[in-house]
């Protein structure tokens, strides 16, 4: 019979076998490996369309496909255009929510914006009505439009260059604007401009309805690479701190909060089927990029133009779904 401090001894070299074999699983030359595996597997799917209702983005390179990888400790991985630009639309969603979240603290987004999903398209106006006034969470257009609008400023340029700041800092450089696209989108928001008007008359916008629309089309046009938004999606994985420049952009209390709106709302319609496949926190952008973060870990990133009927980047979907089943990193199997 085994005596304990046998038996105790048997335990540690169990235990650390198995920390080895994690380890080896998730080694730098396992990670580049999937990566690749994941670009070359999906290079040639021809799936999906860009959005052809924003002119700009309808003549975007179809073909640009860059997949990033950056872990908790500032180690980058990528392949692919990973250098090429897109607007970053929907996914600045999140970081002005971060913004506001930080002045006014997460029960004010809980409260006055909301954190549930609408069950309805991501630029419903109906839904508002529907939710008495809410926006219901920050990642549609009203609620996005509401976050622009609290952040605190005394006018529009101050609002801007603390929003275009705040991404910045999550990326860990100076995202220029894409006028291009600014353009194009600022002559044809009337939608947009319809939503800020019905939620000023609920008493739910913080500044001019049109002045923040405004800035919320610009937010939308700030150009990013897959490296530029796995860095910004990192830097929540690792609990606000930017991994490569070591600068806290955010207070750990508030990442959970944040990431537990884009896990049920960051792929419109298709939020749940993504959470079920995957279990991470996710936000896309109509431009063509998609951030998934694995909370503690990894913050992912790919860019694809094409998108299918809910919104989201094919190829980006299946290349990050890939990354994960492959790395086994559904926080949900841990």
């Amino acid at each position: 019979m085994l005596n304990k401090s046998f038996k105790f001894v048997i335990s540690i070299v169990v235990v650390f076998a198995f920390s080895s074999l994690s380890a080896a699983e998730l080694s730098k030359e396992r990670i580049n490996q999937v990566l690749k595996e994941a670009y070359s597997k999906y290079k040639g799917d021809v799936g999906g369309k860009n959005a052809d209702y924003i002119k700009a983005l309808d003549i975007v390179d179809s073909k640009i496909f860059g997949i990033t990888i950056v872990d908790k400790d500032g180690n980058i991985y990528e392949t692919g255009d990973t250098a090429q630009v897109v607007s970053i639309q929907s996914i600045s969603k999140v970081f002005t929510a971060a913004l506001v979240m930080s002045e006014k603290g997460s029960k004010f987004v809980q409260e006055k914006i909301g954190v549930n999903a609408t069950g309805a398209a991501f630029n419903s106006i109906i839904a508002i009505e529907q939710h008495g006034g809410s926006a219901s969470n920050p990642f549609v257009n009203a609620g996005a439009i509401q976050s622009t609008s609290w952040v605190s400023a005394k006018d529009s340029t101050e609002r801007w260059a603390k929003i275009s700041a705040n991404m910045s800092a999550y990326a860990g450089r100076n995202l220029t604007l894409n006028k291009p696209v600014y353009k194009s989108e600022v002559n044809d928001n009337k939608r947009n401009q319809a939503i800020s008007k019905l939620l000023d008359a609920y008493g739910r916008m913080g500044s001019d309805p049109l002045e923040a629309t405004t800035v919320y089309t610009k937010q939308c046009s700030l150009n990013v690479s897959s490296h530029d938004l796995a860095v910004m999606a990192a830097t929540l994985a690792n609990h606000g701190v930017n991994p490569v420049t070591n600068a806290r952009v955010i207070s750990a209390k508030y990442t959970p909060k944040i990431m537990a709106i884009m896990a049920t709302s960051g792929l419109y319609d298709n939020a749940g089927d993504w959470l079920y496949d995957t279990g991470a926190p996710a936000k896309s952008g109509v431009g063509g990029g998609i951030i998934a973060i694995i909370p503690g870990e990894f913050g992912i990133a790919v860019v694809s133009p094409p998108l299918d009927s809910y919104g989201n980047s094919v190829r980006a979907q299946l290349a990050i779904k890939y990354i994960i089943n492959e790395l086994d990193l559904n926080p949900y199997a841990q």
